[in-house]
This record gives C-alpha cells, sequence and structure tokens, in this order.
C-alpha cells in the first residue's frame, strides 16, 4: 500500500508540471495578446490548482500512512505544499475583475506556487530526483 501511494503520489506530480506549463503558455499568450479570460483559461486554472490539490491529498495520505508525525522536515513539506496548494485557488479572487487583472493574478499565481514547490520538494532529503528510487 505505501509502495502504491508513493508510486502516485510521484506520478501525479508530472500531471501537475503538464498542467503548469499549460497554464503559464496560455497565461502568457493571453496577456501579450491582450485575449479575453475565456472559458478554457479558467478550466486551466481549475484543473492546475485542482491536481495540484489531488498531489496534496495524496501527500497527506502518505504523511499519515507513514507515521511521519515525528520527522520535520515532512512537517516543512507538508506546510509548504498546504501554503502552495492555497494560493493556488486564489485566482477565483479576480473571477469578477477586468480580463487583463485576471491573466497577470493568475500568472503570478502559478509563478508563486511553482517557487513554494521548488522550495517544499527541496526540503526533503531526496530532493529533486526523477523517480523515488533513483
Amino acid at each position: 500500500m505505501n509502495d502504491f501511494l508513493l508510486q502516485l503520489h510521484s506520478g501525479v506530480r508530472w500531471l501537475v508540471v503538464l498542467a503548469t506549463v499549460i497554464a503559464i503558455v496560455k497565461l502568457a499568450i493571453g496577456i501579450i495578446g491582450r485575449q479575453p479570460y475565456d472559458p478554457l483559461t479558467q478550466r486551466l486554472m481549475l484543473v492546475f490548482s485542482g491536481l495540484l490539490s489531488l498531489q496534496w491529498l495524496l501527500g497527506l495520505i502518505l504523511f499519515v500512512v507513514l507515521n511521519s508525525f515525528g520527522v520535520l522536515y515532512r512537517w516543512e513539506h507538508a506546510v509548504t505544499m498546504t501554503i502552495a496548494v492555497a494560493v493556488s485557488h486564489l485566482h477565483r479572487r479576480w473571477k469578477s475583475a477586468p480580463d487583463s487583472t485576471r491573466y497577470r493574478s493568475s500568472l503570478i499565481i502559478v509563478v508563486i506556487v511553482l517557487m513554494l514547490v521548488f522550495i517544499g520538494v527541496a526540503l526533503l532529503p531526496q530532493g529533486w530526483r526523477l523517480s523515488p528510487g533513483s
């Protein structure tokens, strides 16, 4: 069970990466082209925050299953990722704002989340490896 959860947590990260890259490209194109904040952009931000939330939930389950309550670096990782997830949902705050503000705010949110995720993963002893076993 632990191995399955760890592999699932490891695999979902690639979906998060893919959603993040697509969101950044779409947001940059929207800002540069002064495009309207369309339903596709809104769905991309929902997918971004949803996948990040799924990853966080899997991590939380792992935290409990692995009985990580006494391990400081896992607490630091969990807290940092919790903040990242909270920030990822802030794009809804600007739902009625002008399109340019929505694009700019969404891009800022994605960049802040990226920084938090980078820090959160760097806090782990295994750091930035491509797979749990490498």
